[in-house]
Parts: structure tokens; C-alpha cells; sequence
């Protein structure tokens, strides 16, 4: 069961040609824009694909063609976009690496992919170089020393000729960083991506005056489709985010306007954090006047979702920038239901999404019109879920089928194998359920659930979801422990707890400092009152503390890999 679609689907064609289609569309239209320390860098769609032209007449000087790999490390901005169509207006495939990679990982996939040449910012050029002498090195910014994005607009033609090619040749290569330590090539093919933006298209109502705002990394397939090639498809406007600081972000956002924004969980939570801080500041006398409105808001709330929380925080999201702003689309991670309820709280509308980057990325949405709070939604049209070897709730592995899903895992033949079953079906590695009305439920990753001898699962982001609604456990992972007496796998915590809000706590209780012990007695005093909403066996049996953030992946999701290893 999928998605209502409620609207007709367009016809499918590569990514270069998607281009072309909007360019004759809006050529006049503001496509891309960023702040830089001069002001506003903008280019409408004619310039846009003009500056494509140049780059890919420059690429074709230089020797490349069709088939080519092409890499692009650098950070969220409009050049960035420009080279990666570029490569797509030759026929090229591109690479995209990212920013916050380590070396290492950035030699193992410029290594394994065999990339030619490679666009960059400049201060990621010495680091590549290191890496391969020999590899042609293209600066996104002014250089001197190696040839450059300005020089090249200043002195190369437009190279007009649009690559023709078939929608099932490939178009790009995501190696995923995961949280698995397992890098793998994601090979999609024109037809995949294209495919799943007009999945999307059918799904959600979005055009050419829609202005996206984008803050996740472009070089991840989340962001890349749906933050950039999807609002392309139509003619809307993209504005990228300065650098993830709280006051240019917000300046942006001022400016920007958005009706449209891409999030991950981490990036709603410290939204909601924030407003729910300015919202404590507020004077006693307004605070109570506050709360009488508040109770008719969740009325309303609860009649139409989210439309009492529009009607009284209305002049707080108009000051953030928000006023015009639709939605915003979660994914990357589970969003905790607290989350979301805090945030339509405060009349925003979430909508919560399901993919993975073999997906193109999309699977699954939430539609405007019809939403499940916990539910990451129904399959999008042209696109089949199904729950593999469920077990008597209803649980077991989700299984994806579509022309979204992805072609191969790049020169990894058995890798690709093993994810496949034989009617086509991509074992996605996730846990969830599917109700009766065809929406889906995630529970968990297959690799991390925690099996007790009776033969009950636990699943760890189950209950992390629950424990982080704590305004004392900033970050929480919970692994396989074992009981010290059976031997029986338990339900183990790793705290990284929130150290500003227990120093506020000690002061109001008059304790000006506080001892480990008071720490770990205050943390298990939460997890027990929290505990209260799971079953017994699903309780924390044991915990540690961490006096620093996980390490986690450039999409901010903790590297479980690395706690689970050491158990």
C-alpha cells in the first residue's frame, strides 16, 4: 500500500536533460544562492546552466567524457551543484566525498572508485593531493595554483552540447559512511534518482515558488536529491546555509524565508531546545497568560493538527524566519516522537521520511495530509514495502522494491548479492512493522537488536527514544550487556549526559557542586521514571557515563559500530 498520489507523474529523463527542462522554463529565476563576505552569490536558472556549460566545456578540454568519474569534495554552496551537473551534462559519473570525512576515508574511496579529476575547495586541496599526485585537481574558489572555478567561467565557452544518454546508465556514486564502519559504493542510475524525485512529486505538493533552505550536507544522497535536484526538477530556489553557527544560520534563515527545509532529528531537537529556552525567559505575568491560551491551542491541536500551535506562536516563527515556512521534512534517523509533538507544539509541521542512501534516497513519507506521529509513513507510488520473516507483533526486516533502489554496490559483486532476495526485493538491514492502513514503523537496525534467552527482542533505538525525552541525557546509546549472574543478554546504557542542565539543577537544589555519585544517582532516578513506558524486559539493567559526545557519522548519527565492538 503506498501513497495517494495527488498529482500526475512527469516523464522520466536523465539529470542533465531535468536541467534543461527548468532552465527553459525559469531562465530568469533565482535557482541558487548563498552569502559570502561580499553579499549574496546568486545565479537565476540561465545562469546557472550557462555556468554548467562552461564547466563541462572546460571538462571535455581537458579530455573527460562520458563514463567518466569525477569527484566533488567541498562545502554546501552553488558551485558545488554547478560541477556536480556538469559532470551529469558530459555523461560523467560523479563522486561526491565529504567535507567531514577523515583522510583515510577519502583515500579508500578516491582509491576504490578510480576518480580522474576532482572539484574541491581550496583548503581540502593539499590534503587530496597527498593522496594522488597525479589526479587532476579543480579549485571551487580563486587559486593560483591550480586551475579554478572564476578563471574557468572568465575563459571557457559554453559547451552546448547536452550528453544524450540512457536512464539506466550511472549517474552518481555515494559511498556511505554508515554506522556500521563498512564504506560501500552506492551506484544509482539516472532512472533511480529521477524516478524517486517523481515518486516525491506525486506525494507532496512543492513548485517553482517554493524557496528550499538547505543545511545538510550536499554530499550525502538525502540532501543531493531531495534538498537539490528535487527543488530543481520544478524551478524553486535553493539557499544554502552559511556554516552550521546558530546566528548566521538564523540570519540566513531571516533572509532566506523558507518555505521548505530538509532536518535530521539532532537538528530539531536543538531547534525545540532553543525556543523552549526563549520560552522560559519569559516574564511570570505573560508565562501565565501563556498557559490559559495554551489549553484552547491543544484543543485545536487535537480537532486539526498543529493549527493551535500555528495560531499562537505565530509571531515566534515569524521572528525566526519561519513565518513562511510549510514544513519540514525529517530523515537521516528515527525522530522521536517528543520531537515531533514538541515541535507541531509549537505549530510546526513535521513530516517524517523513511530511505536509505540504496533508495535514492526516499522510500517512504508521511503526506501532508495524512500523518502518523512514530510512523515514518507509507511507501511512496511506484514503490513496494514489505515486512520480511515478521514475527507475531508484526515486526521483522523491511524490504524495499522500486526503480528508486539502486543498481549495485561499485565493484563489490557479492556485497550486492547478499542484499537482494530473488524477486528483487532490497533487504534494507532495518526492524519495523507495517499497520493496517499501510503505514510504516521503524524499530530498529537487524544488527543491534538485543535478544534475551527467552527469546524477546530488544530494540536499543526503542528505547533510547524514550530515555532522551530526559532534559538530562543529552546522548544516549544502548548496547548488548550481559547479566553478571545468568549470563543473559540485557539491555546496557552509555550516557553522555546534558552537564548544563544538571549544573542548573544542583544550583536551583542550592548544591554548588556535585560528586560523581550524585550524577549516577540522578541519571538512574530518570531511567527508572522513564523506564515506566517500556516492559520489563526492555528496562536498562546497567549504565556508564561519558563525559564527551559520541563520534558519529557527517549525518550525525553515533557510530554504534564502535561501542558495540568492544562488548
Amino acid at each position: 500500500m503506498s501513497i495517494e498520489p495527488v498529482r500526475k507523474p512527469f516523464e522520466l529523463c536523465p539529470l542533465n536533460e531535468l536541467l534543461e527542462r527548468s532552465a527553459r522554463s525559469f531562465p530568469s529565476r533565482i535557482a541558487l544562492r548563498k552569502r559570502g563576505k561580499q553579499g549574496w552569490n546568486e545565479y537565476t536558472y540561465g545562469q546557472f546552466i550557462d555556468a554548467v556549460k562552461k564547466v563541462a566545456g572546460f571538462l571535455r578540454y581537458s579530455g573527460y567524457q562520458k563514463g567518466d568519474l569525477i569527484g566533488i569534495l567541498g562545502d554546501n554552496c552553488p558551485e558545488w551543484l554547478i560541477c556536480f551537473m556538469a559532470v551529469q551534462w558530459i555523461g560523467g559519473i560523479a563522486v561526491p566525498l565529504d567535507t567531514r570525512a577523515k583522510e583515510f576515508e577519502h583515500s579508500h574511496i578516491i582509491t576504490h572508485s578510480g576518480i580522474k579529476a576532482l572539484f574541491s575547495n581550496t583548503r581540502y586541496l593539499e590534503g587530496i593531493k597527498n593522496i594522488k599526485p597525479q589526479l587532476l585537481l579543480i579549485s571551487m574558489d580563486k587559486n593560483n595554483a591550480y586551475p579554478d572555478l572564476p578563471d574557468i567561467f572568465k575563459k571557457f565557452d559554453s559547451y552546448s552540447e547536452r550528453e544524450e544518454l540512457h536512464i539506466n546508465e550511472t549517474a552518481v556514486i555515494f559511498y556511505t559512511s554508515g554506522t556500521t564502519g563498512n564504506q560501500k559504493g552506492v551506484a544509482l542510475s539516472h532512472r533511480n534518482i529521477v524516478s524517486d524525485i517523481n515518486s516525491i512529486y506525486q506525494s507532496v505538493i512543492f513548485d517553482e515558488t517554493d524557496r528550499f533552505f538547505s543545511v545538510l550536507p550536499i554530499s550525502h544522497a538525502y540532501e543531493n536529491t531531495a534538498g537539490n535536484l528535487l527543488p530543481l526538477s520544478v524551478g524553486a530556489s535553493i539557499t544554502y546555509s552559511q556554516p552550521l553557527k546558530p546566528r548566521e544560520m538564523l540570519e540566513d534563515i531571516q533572509d532566506a524565508k523558507p518555505t521548505i527545509m530538509l532536518a535530521v532529528p539532532l537538528l530539531l531537537e536543538k531547534l525545540l531546545a532553543g525556543i523552549r529556552k526563549k520560552m522560559d525567559n519569559v516574564p511570570l505575568h505573560i508565562k501565565g497568560l501563556l498557559g490559559l491560551i495554551k489549553g484552547s491551542a491543544t484543543i485545536l491541536n487535537t480537532c486539526r493538527q498543529g493549527l493551535g500551535g500555528r495560531l499562537l506562536y505565530k509571531n515566534i516563527r515569524e521572528k525566526m524566519g519561519f513565518g513562511n515556512l510549510r514544513f519540514f521534512v525529517s530523515g537521516g534517523a528515527a525522530l522521536s516522537s517528543w520531537v515531533q509533538k514538541g515541535m507541531e507544539g509549537f505549530g510546526f509541521v513535521v513530516l517524517q521520511g523513511y530511505g536509505l542512501t540504496e533508495a535514492s534516497p526516499v522510500a517512504a513519507v508521511n503526506p501532508p495530509h495524512k500523518q502518523k506521529t512514530g510512523s515514518v509513513g507509507p511507501a511512496i507510488p511506484d514503490t513496494e514495502i514489505k515486512i520480511i520473516n515478521p514475527n507475531n507483533e508484526g515486526i521483522g526486516e523491511i524490504a524495499i522494491k522500486g526503480p528508486n533502489v539502486f543498481k549495485e554496490y561499485y565493484k563489490n559483486e557479492g556485497a550486492t548479492k547478499d542484499v537482494f532476495l530473488p524477486d528483487g526485493f532490497f533487504l534494507t538491514g532495518d526492524i519495523g512493522y507495517v499497520d493496517e492502513e499501510g503505514f510504516l514503523y521503524i524499530t530498529g537496525r537487524k544488527k543491534s537488536v538485543i535478544i534475551t534467552r527467552s527469546g524477546l527482542n530488544i530494540f536499543p533505538e526503542e528505547i533510547e527514544s524514550i530515555m532522551l525525552e530526559s532534559p538530562f541525557v543529552e546522548e544516549i546509546l544502548v548496547i548488548k550487556g550481559q547479566n553478571r549472574i545468568t549470563g543473559d543478554e540485557e539491555a546496557h546504557a552509555i550516557i553522555y549526559p546534558n552537564f548544563d542542565a544538571i549544573d542548573e539543577y544542583y544550583s536551583d537544589n542550592k548544591t554548588v557542586t556535585w560528586p560523581d555519585e550524585q550524577l549516577k544517582m540522578l541519571l538512574q532516578r530518570e531511567l527508572d521514571e522513564r523506564s515506566k513506558k517500556l516492559a520489563d524486559y526492555k528496562k536498562i539493567r546497567s549504565f556508564t557515563v561519558r563525559n564527551e559526545e559520541f563520534p558519529k557519522t557527517s549525518t550525525n548519527k553515533i557510530k554504534r559500530y564502535l561501542f558495540e565492538s568492544q562488548n
